[in-house]
């Protein structure tokens, strides 16, 4: 068997890694990772044909000679792979995890960063037991800086993400209702994504000695679970962002929100003000902004860098995306949604200023025994919003009981995505600011180009 010494060796000599014999890179170190529906053993063969430096398996039928490297699992081994990397690297490593708001806020922080360090950050949303450690595995020598996603639907899941990544600073954006199913509830939720501060919080003293340097964390002053979360694991390292000025580092306000988002900021430490006009939308956005520019400042990055940063970041993998047609405005935020998100989006295309509103919302996934309930509250919520239509679609907003008292409050409902693009062709939406929301799965995606 192939150890993890042994292995990090082969990867200081070809530090490429491939899970993918389509994409395989010449002279990478091919991992044979197991799927639901494919075992990459079958594929080992394939990769060193393709130019793969080594093959690493763990089935010993596809051993054909010294290129292939046998171990007991290829997906912990990976696992232990990075986290063996990463205890040899000295730099800061920022990980964040939330119900909300992870990847827009790591793609901002990343903005910041980047106009001072030379940064690496998890690319897309590869923020799970796999993607964390194939993104540890692309830091090299040249990096200054990493910030690192971690996404969870289970408990122990953040555990195992710090345990790879090994934190020195952290971020929870918020916690939320979402999966619920696999979380165990609410509290669930709020236990798993609080694995990052246990994680961060000051070790026990060894015997006779002193504790180890804890980790620093940024926490919204504004979010009273997280601060209650903060404190019962008595975290001293903290750095505070928000909408107060007594504690924070750096605190804020929206200027503007017509639908792009501008805001004055405050560094607290000077008390020098500054302002800048973003390309995101969503109030909800405003405490994302506040973090990425709260950690730009505790790293020193002088203002005018940092607003570089914020207004240059452009929202994209249809997160809070801005898509102007010829006779609509549509707020695309159908990567993913939850009860937390639903509601936070609908209270945003209130306070927009528009001569016509619509709101379209897909089915939430993953909410388990909650998701009567949960899809009952987001129609009551789209209700008593001011808005002029509201389009449900899916089976799960369909089956509520509410939907007679709805349709008599102008509410549409349709089972799918496809009867709801029959229906819009023969009564299209025009001269309106649109907010499109829903679960990956729902692929409202297609609904865009009715618009």
């Amino acid at each position: 068997m192939t150890t993890t010494q042994q292995l990090y060796q082969l990867y200081l000599q070809h530090p490429v890694i491939s899970t993918d014999t389509r994409k395989i890179g010449v002279n990478s170190l091919f991992f044979a990772l197991k799927g639901d529906k494919f075992d990459a053993n079958t594929f080992a063969q394939k990769a060193i044909e393709a130019g793969a430096a080594y093959a690493v398996i763990d089935n010993p039928e596809y051993k054909q000679g010294e290129k292939y490297l046998l171990v007991e699992d290829v997906l912990t081994c990976l696992q232990d792979l990075a986290r063996y990397h990463r205890s040899q690297l000295s730099i800061p490593v920022i990980g964040l995890t939330g119900t909300n708001g992870k990847t827009t806020t790591k793609e901002l922080i990343n903005a910041v960063l980047s106009q001072h360090f030379k940064t690496q950050a998890t690319q897309g949303n590869l923020n799970n037991h796999i993607g964390v450690p194939l993104t540890i595995l692309t830091i090299d020598a040249t990096h200054q800086m990493a910030v690192i996603e971690m996404g969870a639907n289970h408990q122990k899941e953040i555990a195992l993400l710090c345990s790879i990544a090994q934190p020195s600073h952290g971020l929870i954006t918020n916690v939320g209702k979402a999966h619920l199913e696999g979380f165990g509830g609410v509290e669930g939720v709020k236990k798993g994504k609080g694995e990052l501060y246990d994680y961060l919080k000051p070790p026990p003293p060894p015997e006779g000695g002193a504790n180890k340097r804890e980790g620093i964390t940024f926490i919204n002053s504004n979010d009273t679970t997280l601060l209650e979360m903060a404190e019962t694991r008595k975290l001293h390292n903290v750095i505070y962002y928000g909408t107060n000025t007594i504690d924070d580092l750096v605190s804020g306000e929206l200027i503007e929100n017509s639908p792009l988002l501008s805001l004055e900021w405050t560094n607290n430490k000077t008390g020098n003000s500054y302002k800048a006009k973003t390309q995101l939308t969503g109030a909800y956005n405003l405490h994302n902004i506040l973090a990425a520019i709260a950690i730009g400042t505790y790293f020193n990055i002088p203002a005018i860098a940092i607003n570089a940063g914020i207004e240059g970041y452009q929202p994209k993998n249809n997160r809070s995306q801005i898509v102007k047609t010829a006779t609509n405005t549509l707020i695309c935020d159908y990567y993913n949604a939850n009860p937390s998100s639903m509601f936070v989006a609908i209270e945003n295309i209130e306070k927009l200023q528009a001569d016509r509103k619509v709101l379209i919302l897909g089915d939430m996934f993953e909410m388990g025994p909650e998701s009567a309930v949960e899809h009952a509250s987001v129609i009551q919520k789209a209700l008593d919003t001011p808005v002029d239509e509201r389009i449900f679609i899916g089976k799960d907003f369909l089956s509520q009981k509410v939907i007679v008292e709805s349709q008599q409050s102008g509410a549409v409902f349709y089972a799918t995505a496809e009867e709801a693009i029959t229906a819009l062709k023969g009564n299209p939406i025009k001269s309106s600011t649109i907010l499109i929301k829903g679960s990956r799965g729902m692929a409202l995606e297609r609904l865009v180009e009715l618009f």
